[in-house]
């Protein structure tokens, strides 16, 4: 590496880490106001709320990191340019597109943080925080409905009340349909308890049989139930789609087509972790012209203004193109990736511009 390049990739990394650091503060900050709420409810106490709020800071990473990454390379630009130092350097033959090459390889490494941090860190730890809350405030696990939680098994729909932190289900109504869709059996259950690899140990079991116009029912104290619906799945269920993992978005877009329901949500969401860690890249281009045009501190100031609104909006188009993508039936790829795009054409129409000059 050369020595501007290392000079470079000094300046710029050390004002992203300073952002990232601001930025993860101010929303900690705000977590912890958000969580007093319900702290002295069962045994939640601060303590809890502060390993809730350290436990998600993985996923705030995630979602900060290409508006850090934006800030940061404006901020080092802008204060390189006040100095005069881009002017150097282009005197001194650098020319845009080797600069532009340059911080693409600083963005790289942030790209794959943003990465991993995404697949490997902020899931399971998202995860242990919810779980952490939930056992700590002494509450189940329920879905938004008020009949609790639905789920569809081939020909077997699934209706359970609450889950536990530790994935048992609480409550469990079975209901199995033939080809002809007509009511075989429905089957009631206290409680099941997952037994690997396919099956869950049901507990105090009433079971309703229905031939025609007659019914049977038997009770057991215990029987073990076979199905494809497993801890995983209800993880993704009681979990936000972007904050999960590639591998379980995949297994659960999976499960959903083999129960021929819709998958679109999951499909913006699997291509969004996808496309994601590039909106790095994306972000650093963004803020090179800057870096082209000298003024003083109060125009570094403007500069990052500028820069905050930009990330703002990066973030609202990112939710809205999701949004109306889920609405309209958009392809989950042009979803996922538009804000991008459009990002990357402004990129390319301020650099050209730049060039022209």
């Amino acid at each position: 590496m050369k020595l501007y390049q290392r000079y470079l990739a000094k300046e710029v990394s050390a004002a992203v880490l300073l952002v990232l650091v601001a930025f993860l503060a101010l929303f900690s900050f705000f977590d912890l106001i958000g969580e007093l709420r319900d702290v002295g409810k069962g045994g939640y106490q601060l303590l809890h709320a502060m390993g809730f709020i350290l436990l998600r800071l993985p996923g705030r990473i995630y979602e900060l990191m290409p508006i850090a990454v934006l800030i940061g390379a404006l901020y080092a630009l802008s204060t390189l340019a006040r100095h005069s130092e881009i002017t150097v350097l282009r005197a001194s033959g650098l020319s845009t597109g080797r600069l532009l090459l340059t911080l693409l390889q600083i963005a790289t490494v942030f790209g794959m943080i943003t990465l991993l941090m995404g697949e490997l860190v902020a899931p399971p730890a998202e995860r242990a925080a919810r779980q952490l809350r939930l056992s700590a405030v002494g509450k189940l696990i329920a879905q938004e409905y008020r009949t609790g939680l639905w789920v569809k098994d081939d020909m077997t729909f699934v209706n359970v009340r609450a889950v536990t932190p530790d994935n048992q289900l609480r409550s469990i109504r079975i209901y199995e349909f033939d080809k002809q869709a007509r009511l075989l059996s429905v089957s009631e259950a206290e409680e099941g308890e997952y037994l690997p690899p396919a099956s869950w140990k049901l507990k105090n079991v009433v079971r309703t049989k229905l031939d025609g116009n007659r019914g049977s029912v038997s009770t057991e104290p215990e029987l073990v139930w076979g199905s494809a619906l497993n801890p995983d799945i209800l993880a993704v269920l009681l979990v936000k789609p972007e904050s999960m993992s590639l591998l379980h978005l995949t297994s659960y877009i999976n499960h959903l087509r083999v129960n021929k329901q819709k998958t679109q949500r999951y499909e913006i969401a699997q291509w969004k972790k996808v496309v994601y860690p590039l909106a790095v890249l994306v972000m650093i281009a963004l803020a090179l012209p800057f870096g082209y045009t000298h003024n003083r501190v109060a125009g570094v100031s403007l500069k990052i203004f500028a820069g905050v609104m930009i990330g703002v909006l990066f973030h609202l188009l990112n939710g809205l193109f999701s949004n109306l993508g889920a609405i309209n039936s958009w392809p989950a790829f042009t979803s996922a990736a538009a804000p991008s795009l459009l990002f990357m054409m402004a990129a390319a129409g301020m650099l050209w511009w730049v060039e022209r000059r």
